[in-house]
């Protein structure tokens, strides 16, 4: 298992995990803690930026994830997706993002890696989660 914190620079991830993380074959698991401290997980669609550290997650202002943050603005979440014994698990501030330039930018790489266009509700908004600890094994 390897372990990368670097403060508030981009973590440190090996070329093996950042080619798992990009195989859009996988999906995620993203853990937001509700108002009363529980914890919810959902399965999510992602996309990760190596060199900014930055995960991305289009859905709705209204969704139980978004709300958590808004909640509790800068909380810490939680990504993970997993193949087997292989996983990766990328931790940091969440944020909702409501400006049209950065949900197109979400959408635009969401596109890329799933080979198709995000929906597009009313009220979507991109989650972006400043990572800051990586957790993986075997990849």
């Amino acid at each position: 298992m390897s372990l990368s914190e670097q403060g508030s620079a981009a973590p440190t991830v090996s070329a093996g995990a950042e080619t798992f993380l990009n195989d859009p074959r996988h999906v995620g698991a993203l853990t937001t803690v509700r108002p009363d401290g529980t914890l919810h997980v959902a399965p999510v669609r992602f996309t990760w930026d190596g060199r900014a550290g930055l995960v991305r997650v289009m859905t709705v202002a209204s969704s139980r994830k978004a709300r958590n943050l808004l909640a509790g603005p800068g909380g810490r979440v939680a990504l993970c997706q997993v193949d087997g014994f292989t996983w990766v698990t990328l931790e940091g501030r969440g944020t909702v993002v409501t400006d049209p330039a950065r949900i197109a930018d979400g959408a635009r790489r969401y596109a890329k890696r799933y080979w198709s266009a995000p929906p597009d509700p009313p009220g979507r908004v991109v989650i972006e989660i400043e990572v800051d600890r990586v957790l993986s094994l075997n990849a």
